[in-house]
């Protein structure tokens, strides 16, 4: 719980912001089944989801994006469900065209990817170095706080925790 709450006031602080500002949060799909190539969520996953439009629900998201693969947008549906939007698709092969179209909206979004999309896709946005992530890694947020005075990536975890 204190991790919650520390993760929601991290979120207000950077939302709270001048109408330029604009924030960025990036996430990995979440747990996904194995055997096929489109699965869709596990229990947890769809928990994880549902934790994840919990954590964004005082955000102004005015976008949501997400692959066009069953977990990803799993992932996506509980928060543009929320905030009254429709899930936007996105290509995961043209990060760097897609990059430069979120930067030029100036609008708070979520974006859900891969693996190996995602710290990509964070570093193109707030051009700093992103480590990668494991398969096994489903509890990153990046935050990416874009305002006149620069860019700021923060790195938040999800606390939900499944075994």
């Amino acid at each position: 719980m204190k991790h919650s709450l520390l993760l929601i006031l991290l979120l207000e602080v950077f939302t709270a912001h001048a109408s330029d500002d604009f924030t960025i949060y990036l996430t990995r799909h979440a747990e996904k089944q194995s055997g096929s190539k489109d699965p869709k969520l596990t229990d947890c996953g769809a928990q994880r989801a549902q934790q994840l439009a919990s954590i964004l629900e005082k955000v102004n998201i005015e976008g949501v994006y997400s692959t066009q693969y069953n977990r990803t947008m799993a992932t996506a549906a509980p928060t543009a469900q929320q905030q009254g939007l429709a899930v936007e698709h996105y290509s995961p092969t043209k990060l760097a065209k897609f990059s430069k179209k979120i930067l030029k909206q100036k609008k708070n979004v979520l974006i859900v990817g891969h693996s190996n999309t995602t710290p990509q896709l964070s570093a193109l946005l707030s051009e700093s170095d992103v480590a990668g992530i494991t398969e096994k890694e489903f509890r990153n947020l990046y935050q990416i706080h874009i305002s006149d005075s620069g860019r700021t990536l923060t790195l938040l975890t999800q606390p939900l925790t499944c075994h």
